[in-house]
């Protein structure tokens, strides 16, 4: 007969804490108020309206629109609910906020039931991101792209 020992992952200490979930949810929740502050904010004072927000130096200094232009307004129209406006002013910062509530999520699961949530991405997913990124910023600033324009 077999020897049964307990799972080694439920004896390690560094893979499962017994900290109150309220502790294990405090950084995850910090985090969350911080990042719905920040939104409440752009949402209440329009991006779109001059002088409120300072303006790209990539853009102001070559008339190149940078991944991040059209970032504040796609936030602000996001808060107020219009998806398509959204995409319209950067398809790529609305993927970025829907991949940030995907891993906010799992990190609160997983704080939540006590094990460490760890972000280890691979060097050809950071390539890969590095590489979508460039193809949007080059065609978003290429004759045909004018309908990335923020």
């Amino acid at each position: 007969m077999r020897d049964v020992t307990p799972d080694s992952r439920t004896l390690n200490p560094a893979r499962r804490t017994t900290a109150p979930v309220a502790a294990r949810l405090a950084v995850p929740a910090g985090v969350l108020a911080a990042v719905a502050a920040a939104f409440a904010y752009v949402g209440a004072v329009d991006p779109n309206e001059p002088g409120h927000y300072p303006a790209c130096p990539l853009l102001r200094l070559t008339g190149l629109y940078c991944p991040g232009c059209g970032g504040l307004r796609s936030a602000h129209a996001l808060v107020h609910g219009d998806l398509p406006a959204a995409l319209q002013a950067n398809a790529v910062a609305v993927a970025g906020y829907a991949l940030f509530a995907v891993a906010w999520t799992v990190w609160v699961v997983r704080a939540a039931r006590g094990r460490p949530f760890r972000v280890d991405p691979r060097s050809a997913h950071l390539w890969a991101a590095g590489a979508l990124v460039l193809v949007f910023t080059v065609v978003r600033n290429l004759p045909f792209g004018g309908w990335l324009h923020p």
